[in-house]
C-alpha cells in the first residue's frame, strides 16, 4: 500500500529538490499566475526516506486546484494515490470542483486524468506561449515531438 502524507513544515527543501530533479523546477505558471510550489500545501509519497511523489494544490473559493503532480517513476501507482488523496481532501472540504491545467503535449497526463474521472472542459489555445513569457524554460516541444502551445 502506498502511504500519502501532507507536506509538513521542514519539507520545503526536499520538495524543491524533488521538483528540480523532475525537471519542472519550483516555479509553476498556470493561467497567468506564478506559483512557488514550495509554498503550497500538498501531499507526499516517500520511499526509503526520499520523496517519490508530490502533489501541490491551492484552494480559492470553493475550487480545489491541483497545481503540480509528479511521480519519480510513472506507472507505479504513486500519482493515482496522490490524486485519490487530494480528491478526498477536496470532498471533505466540500469544494465545488477539483480541477487542474495541463498542456496539450502532455498526452500521458491527459490519459492519466481521464482514466481517473476528470474530463476536459476547455482548451486555451496559446496559453503555453503566454506562460513561456514568464517562465522561458518551458520547452517548446514536449512528449512525442508535440509542440507545446
Amino acid at each position: 500500500m502506498i502511504e500519502v502524507r501532507a507536506i509538513a513544515p521542514g519539507d520545503e527543501r526536499a520538495v524543491a529538490q524533488f521538483l528540480d530533479l523532475a525537471g519542472s523546477g519550483t516555479t509553476v505558471v498556470v493561467h497567468g499566475i506564478t506559483f512557488d510550489a514550495t509554498t503550497l500545501p500538498g501531499l507526499i509519497v516517500e520511499r526509503n526516506g526520499e520523496i517519490d511523489g508530490l502533489l501541490t494544490y491551492g484552494i480559492q473559493g470553493d475550487d480545489f486546484e491541483v497545481v503540480t503532480l509528479q511521480a519519480a517513476e510513472r506507472r507505479t501507482g504513486v500519482g493515482a494515490a496522490l490524486l485519490a488523496a487530494a480528491t478526498e481532501i477536496a470532498r471533505k472540504a466540500a469544494e465545488r470542483r477539483l480541477w487542474l491545467v495541463t498542456t496539450n503535449d502532455n498526452v500521458d497526463a491527459l490519459r492519466f486524468y481521464q482514466r481517473r474521472g476528470l474530463r476536459m472542459v476547455a482548451v486555451a489555445a496559446g496559453a503555453v506561449d503566454q506562460s513561456r513569457k514568464v517562465k522561458p524554460t518551458i520547452p517548446e516541444v514536449g512528449d512525442y515531438g508535440i509542440p507545446a502551445a
